[in-house]
């Protein structure tokens, strides 16, 4: 077959020699943006295709970035892998994704595999926000943690806001009418289940109101709880006319158990979740309006941090990016007068997010 392009046709058609043809495309060294454009034009002419190797030898990078995760089911990760390419496809940086499977052992295992590929810079993310410990002490290239924060204070870490998620969606109900508002989560132990229950205790404060039944009720991150809890909620406070969950799939056990029970959603009572897992909160009945954590602009903010602190720009800490709401039928408002409608009345469209 034909012969692959190289630097010196290149610099043969351009009228350069091939050290400038190689500093005009990797934008290194003074050289006049006449020359440069030259260079250009006559790459794209012969179709020229930099060798990635070369380069790497030349800039002592290898153009590639790892990311290790422990969401084994990607409901996480693959959001943020697909923000962090975002942010890394327009520089030709590709990401290798290991999965840890939440072992430390396996987790080590790829440190040291991506170390020995020599990665330009690390992102680790997981399935939970709360505190981890640093993935090593004294890793050679820049580190940053998304959807997870380390315990040191030297490390940079992403995570959603889930006390402004939790303050967002009991404002939400509060706009639409609901007055008595029940909150059911996951268990105590996850620092988001203690953030997104203290956001809506804030905001009902604020309003003048406490929790429904009088307290958050925690558990577990499950359908099956969401069925039980819903129960205990209506016992509690047969007159409530508003749930929060801590997750779409709490949700969904909520309301099928509202159904079961005959009170109508949302004309009786409204219903939000958190994470807009869509294949869930699209197949509740009715579907459902939820907090969107949006991971995948979580994971564009790591990879621009990581680049910045491949290029030596690093600020340690935690950062907390605002989480939004995708609004669709289950938390309707109610019109004054309005007389009841059915629950199975379909939903105008699959959500729209609100800002």
């Amino acid at each position: 077959g034909p012969r692959p392009v190289t630097v010196m046709d290149v610099a043969r058609l351009a009228g350069v020699s091939p050290g400038t043809v190689s500093k005009a495309l990797n934008g290194r060294g003074s050289i006049s943006p006449e020359t440069v454009r030259r260079v250009q034009e006559a790459a794209e002419r012969l179709g020229y295709q930099p060798n990635a190797l070369a380069r790497g030898l030349l800039t002592g990078r290898s153009c590639t970035v790892g990311l290790i995760t422990t969401d084994s089911f990607g409901r996480f990760s693959i959001p943020i892998l697909q923000g962090a390419e975002d942010a890394l496809g327009p520089g030709s940086v590709s990401v290798l994704l290991c999965d840890s499977r939440d072992d430390r052992i396996r987790e080590q295992h790829y440190l040291r595999i991506l170390l020995e590929r020599r990665v330009d810079g690390i992102i680790v993310t997981g399935r939970r926000q709360d505190p981890r410990e640093p993935i090593g002490a004294g890793v050679s290239v820049p580190v940053v943690y998304a959807m997870t924060q380390s315990t040191s204070p030297a490390d940079l870490s992403l995570v959603p806001d889930d006390l402004q998620g939790g303050e967002l969606a009991t404002r939400h109900l509060l706009s639409s009418g609901r007055t008595k508002i029940g909150h059911i989560t996951g268990p105590t132990r996850f620092v988001a289940s203690q953030l997104r229950a203290e956001g809506a205790e804030k905001t009902l404060a604020a309003a003048g109101l406490t929790l429904a039944g009088g307290s958050v009720l925690y558990g577990e991150w499950s359908e099956e709880w969401g069925r039980q809890a819903a129960d205990m909620l209506l016992r509690a406070a047969p007159d409530i006319d508003g749930v929060f969950c801590g997750n779409d799939q709490i949700s969904r056990g909520v309301a099928d158990a509202l159904r079961e029970a005959g009170r109508r959603v949302p004309d009786e009572i409204a219903l939000v979740g958190f994470d807009n897992w869509e294949i869930i909160a699209t197949a509740c009945r009715p579907p459902l309006t939820t907090v969107d954590m949006n991971l995948r602009e979580l994971g564009h903010a790591a990879a621009a941090r990581l680049l910045a602190a491949i290029e030596g720009q690093f600020t340690p800490g935690v950062e907390k990016l605002p989480c939004s709401l995708v609004i669709r039928e289950s938390s309707r408002a109610r019109a004054m007068g309005q007389a009841a409608v059915p629950s199975t009345v379909p939903s105008t469209g699959p959500g729209t997010p609100a800002g």
